[in-house]
C-alpha cells in the first residue's frame, strides 16, 4: 500500500480520528415525511464510518427552519430516537459523527413544510432555483422577512437542537453557515436588506446572527463540540457577495477566541478563502475544494494538506458512491461513479447499494 497523508490519524480536540478524510454533508432526501431518520439512514452512515469524521446531511433545528421535504429534523423526541440509532451504528463501526444543523431561512416551500407555511429569511427576497416538493419541483415562493422575535427564536432553536444532538449521541454539531442557508443569508449582500441591528448598515450587524448563533450553541454544548461551515463568495442558489474578504475576516476575528471544534471552509475560484483565511484561524480547519468544481481527488486532497491550508479535507460526491473511500485511496483502487438518477429518490437504490471493495489480503490498509 502506498502511504498518503490523508490516512494519517488526527486528534480533533477530545476525538481521535482514524484519518484526515471527512465525509462532507450532503442532502439525500431519505428521512421520513416527519423528518425522522430510519434504519436505512443508519445503514448509509455506518457504511461510511471509515471516514475520520462524518458530517451529516443538513438537519433542520425547528419546523420554522425546515427547508425541504424528507430532509431530517432534530426537533422532537422521535427525531432524537431516530438519530440515536444512526450515531450508535456509526460508533459501533469505529466512526465519529457531527450533526449539521441547517436552518433553511428563505429556502423551502409551503408544499414541502410540515407547517404548510411560507419560509422566512432575513428579508423577503425569493430564491432562484426550483424547490423540491412531493411530486416534483416548483418555482420558489416569495418568503417572509423574519421579525426580530423570529431571528432571536432561531438562535434559541439552534441551541436547543444542539442539545438534542448531544442527547442523540452525536460527537458534536456543525452549524451550516454556507451554501445559501440562513446564516449565509444574513452574511450575503442580496439576501440581507434589513434596517435593524441584524442588517448590513454596519459590518457588525451583518455578522450579528452568525456570531450570536455560534455563541449560543457553544454555550449549550461546549465549544469543543461546536463547529461552523462557511462558503465565502459561493454564488450557489443566487447568493451575491461582491467583496467577501472583509466580511469573513471580521467574522473569524469574532469567533477565533471561542475554542471551536473546527472551521469547515469551502474554497471558490472567485475568492481564495483557504489562502486568505487559514492564517486568520488558529484552530482545526477542514477544507472543501470540490464545491462548484470537479469532485475532489486524492491528489487534490493531498495538495491541500501539503500546502498547509487545512488539517483535514472533506469529500462529498466520492463518498456517495464509494462507501469505503479511505480504503480505496489506500489501495489506489478505482472509484465508482454516482448513480445520478437516484441521488434524491426514496429507498436503497443509489443510497446504500454501492458495493465496497473485496477485503484486502494481509494487514489492514487504513490506519486505525
Amino acid at each position: 500500500m502506498n502511504a498518503t497523508p490523508l490516512l494519517e490519524p488526527y486528534r480533533l480536540g477530545p476525538l481521535a480520528l482514524r484519518n484526515r478524510m471527512v465525509m462532507a454533508p450532503m442532502t439525500r432526501y431519505r428521512a421520513e415525511e416527519d423528518g425522522t431518520p430510519g434504519p436505512l439512514v443508519a445503514e448509509y452512515y455506518a457504511q461510511r464510518a471509515g471516514a475520520g469524521l462524518i458530517v451529516t446531511e443538513g438537519i433542520w433545528p425547528s419546523r420554522a427552519g425546515q427547508s425541504g421535504w424528507r430532509i431530517p429534523g432534530l426537533e422532537t423526541d422521535g427525531h432524537v430516537r431516530g438519530w440515536r440509532a444512526v450515531t450508535a451504528a456509526v460508533h459501533a463501526s469505529g466512526g465519529r459523527v457531527f450533526a449539521q444543523l441547517m436552518h433553511g431561512g428563505r429556502n423551502g416551500h409551503p408544499l414541502a413544510r410540515l407547517a404548510g407555511d411560507l419560509p422566512a429569511g432575513p428579508s423577503a427576497v425569493p430564491g432562484v432555483e426550483p424547490v423540491h416538493v412531493p411530486g416534483g419541483k416548483v418555482p420558489p415562493p416569495l418568503p417572509r422577512a423574519m421579525s426580530r422575535a423570529e431571528v432571536r427564536a432561531a438562535v434559541r432553536d439552534h441551541a436547543a437542537a444542539a442539545r438534542r444532538a448531544v442527547a442523540a449521541g452525536f460527537d458534536g454539531v456543525e452549524l451550516h453557515g454556507a451554501n445559501s442557508y440562513l446564516i449565509h443569508q444574513f452574511l450575503a449582500d442580496n439576501t440581507n436588506l434589513r434596517t435593524d441591528e441584524y442588517g448590513p448598515a454596519t459590518l457588525g450587524g451583518r455578522l450579528r446572527f452568525a456570531v450570536e448563533t455560534v455563541a449560543a450553541v457553544a454555550e449549550a454544548i461546549g465549544p469543543e463540540r461546536t463547529a461552523l461551515r462557511l462558503s465565502p463568495g459561493n454564488p450557489q442558489f443566487g447568493m451575491v457577495e461582491a467583496d467577501p474578504a472583509p466580511v469573513y475576516r471580521a467574522l473569524l476575528a469574532e469567533l477565533e477566541g471561542l475554542g471551536l471544534a473546527y472551521l469547515h471552509l469551502t474554497d471558490d475560484d472567485r475568492y481564495p478563502a483557504l489562502a486568505d483565511l487559514r492564517p486568520r484561524w488558529s484552530g482545526p480547519l477542514i477544507a472543501n475544494v470540490g464545491e462548484n468544481r470537479a469532485p475532489t481527488t486524492r491528489e487534490a486532497g493531498e495538495a491541500v494538506l501539503a500546502d498547509g491550508l487545512a488539517d483535514l479535507v472533506s469529500y462529498g460526491r466520492a463518498f456517495i458512491s464509494n462507501p469505503d473511500l479511505p480504503e480505496r485511496f489506500a489501495r489506489r483502487a478505482p472509484l465508482a461513479p454516482v448513480d445520478q438518477a437516484h441521488l434524491y429518490t426514496p429507498g436503497a437504490r443509489g443510497y446504500t447499494d454501492y458495493p465496497a471493495l473485496e477485503p484486502a489480503r494481509g494487514p489492514a490498509s487504513v490506519s486505525a
